[in-house]
């Protein structure tokens, strides 16, 4: 690892949590190959202390920083300039600092479909069944959209949420529609119509790992390709469950890296050492 010196800068995660994340072993791998006189430390922020946060990143000179739950879509009301990924999917998951102005990009969108690409899936005039209707639920559910998904569904708790968000996904152009997470008859026919379902929520992650984001997974047709945003554990629960039904899974690894490597890019304008990256992570695990 290069040494810290005087003149470092830093680039941030924020969240709360964020003891879970694997961003800085995937990025300062990539910053020591790029022999960058660069860290990348997390930041464990409450909601409410967010605002503060940015201005001192600002203040200190950080070249920028990630935001993972659940700032992505607050962060928004403290961006100066916003990137036409983050103004279209209402939520912001990378931060450039330049001379003092902020401007906010979301590569989750980008990320999950080129994860979706990498296992072979296809999404184009599929059904799409969406958990989760935070920053995540939106770049996924934006992204599917623009990429030519036929149907997009959004089930969350807040069943508001939901409808927000599946009222924002029509004015882009797909077909959606909103449901409850407690609305036992809507989701058992969509888990059975489904082609595509993306557990977007934090649900069933380390250390809660043996908790599903829904019930009904009997419903799930086998021929569905279901999908955790989740990279700790790999297999969760609702992978290991679909699998057992014959579902082909796809975890949150590939999104995390390929997210990763495009605000690499972003951070430092240069061309990303995804295969350090990606062997970091898989070092790690």
């Amino acid at each position: 690892m290069n040494k810290l010196t005087s003149s470092t800068r830093v680039i941030g995660l924020i969240g709360h949590p964020v003891k879970h994340s694997l961003s800085p072993v995937m990025q300062n791998a990539a910053v020591d190959y790029c022999g960058l006189d660069l860290c990348y430390l997390t930041f464990d922020v409450l909601p409410e202390r967010l605002e503060e946060a940015v201005r001192g990143m600002i203040s200190l000179g950080f070249v920028g920083f990630n935001v993972t739950i659940p700032h992505k879509e607050a962060v928004l009301n403290y961006i100066d300039k916003l990137d036409d990924s983050a103004r279209l999917i209402g939520a912001v998951n990378t931060v450039v600092i330049k001379d003092g102005t902020t401007y906010g990009y979301n590569t989750d969108g980008k990320g999950f479909l080129d994860s979706l690409q990498k296992e072979g899936v296809l999404y184009q005039g599929k059904r799409i069944l969406i958990i989760g209707a935070g920053g995540a639920g939106r770049a996924v559910a934006t992204a599917l959209d623009a990429a030519g998904a036929s149907k997009i569904i959004i089930a969350n708790r807040n069943l508001k949420r939901a409808h927000e968000l599946a009222e924002h996904i029509k004015k882009v152009g797909a077909e959606s529609s909103a449901l409850g997470l407690n609305d036992d008859e809507k989701l058992r026919f969509e888990l059975e119509k489904a082609d595509i379902i993306v557990n977007a929520t934090p649900v069933g992650m380390s250390p809660h790992d043996n908790v599903l984001p829904i019930s009904h997974m009997d419903c799930i047709n086998p021929k569905t390709v279901v999908c955790d945003l989740i990279y700790r554990p790999l297999q969760t629960r609702f992978l290991r469950t679909a699998r057992e039904i014959g579902c082909k899974v796809v975890g949150g690894l590939g999104m995390l890296l390929y997210q990763g490597v495009e605000a690499f890019r972003l951070f430092t304008g240069l061309k990303p050492p995804m295969e350090v990256m990606q062997q970091a992570l898989q070092d790690e695990l």
